[in-house]
């Protein structure tokens, strides 16, 4: 069989078009990999904002799609039910490697990480709701886990775990 000099061009063509794709999808693959490594928390500030450490990368998280009680917010009083959040994420993640999983939105306004904490395969904001310590709070565009949180928080709720029934 004779391929004619058109044939054989777009032959080269798709080969060129496929070699590239296979190199641009290993490269994503090792970028995503990279971007999902484990980071160590080294301090919790309050319940729901953490340190994490990476090599030599420092960076400070806010959890995503929760709210816990203040504990050192510089103009409002330390509210109920802070300081036992705190308390929990801070024994539940110092030390500890977490996967940071993001949203739409990178970066709050203080510069810091949003991002949901991956704790041993599941989501860490999702544990402070159910066990009461946090309240749901979505901040548009940032709602991907959204519904499921809600249903964690409304559990709390039913049950008058931790907050819902130490400040009701």
């Amino acid at each position: 069989m004779t391929w004619s000099r058109s044939t054989r061009q777009q032959a080269v063509i798709v080969v060129v078009v496929v070699m590239a794709a296979s190199l641009a999808g290993r490269w994503l693959g090792e970028a995503h990999r990279v971007a999902d490594a484990p980071w160590r928390v080294t301090r919790v500030d309050d319940g729901d904002t953490i340190e994490v450490t990476r090599g030599s990368e420092t960076d400070v998280v806010r959890l995503l799609g929760i709210d816990t009680p203040e504990t050192h917010h510089p103009t409002k009083p330390v509210q109920c039910f802070g300081p036992e959040a705190s308390a929990f994420t801070t024994r539940r993640l110092t030390g500890r490697l977490v996967r940071l999983e993001g949203d739409v939105e990178e970066r709050d306004i203080y510069g810091r990480r949003l991002a949901y904490v991956m704790l041993d395969g599941r989501r860490f904001n999702d544990e402070l709701l159910r066990r009461g310590y946090a309240r749901l709070l979505v901040i548009a565009p940032n709602g991907a886990h959204g519904r499921t949180m809600l249903d964690a928080e409304l559990d709390a709720r039913h049950h008058h775990r931790g907050l819902w029934d130490a400040c009701e």
